[in-house]
């Protein structure tokens, strides 16, 4: 089932100049991944809270959220595609979020927390796709 969906993500990669083996595939596709995943574990922890009656405050400010430079969707739920493309895209991810998640190992309180990790992911990252283009697709 996910076999051919990484299949079509790994040549998608392949025609990116800066990845130029598997394991930049692999590195690739596993941080966009991860911050969809953190993405829903937010919107999650967020319904659960308003379910219980309680506040949750997002880990991501609201510019570094997927759903605003990922996936931005329109008033009427479809996907803008005037959204960030190209240059612009890849300049927001190298530029600003990278930078942005980096500084969560510093500020954190504690190794435990899950803002020190997500620090310690993104301190070892680099973001490897040249093309704002393919980081879209």
């Amino acid at each position: 089932m996910f076999e051919q969906t990484f299949k079509n993500i790994d040549d998608i990669l392949h025609k990116d100049a800066g990845c130029g083996s598997e394991l930049d595939y692999v590195e690739q596709t596993s941080w966009v991944l991860f911050l969809k995943y953190l993405d829903d574990l937010e919107k999650d922890k967020a319904t659960a809270a308003e379910l219980s009656g309680k506040r949750y405050t997002n880990i991501l400010a609201p510019e570094y959220q997927w759903s605003v430079w990922a996936a931005p969707k329109q008033e009427n739920g479809k996907i803008d595609y005037n959204a960030l493309s190209g240059d612009d895209l890849a300049d927001f991810v190298n530029i600003q979020l990278f930078p942005y998640l980096k500084k969560f190992k510093t500020s954190a309180e504690s190794a435990d927390i899950i803002e020190y990790k997500i620090g310690e992911i993104f301190s070892e990252l680099k973001n490897r796709m040249q093309s704002g283009y393919t980081l879209l697709e």
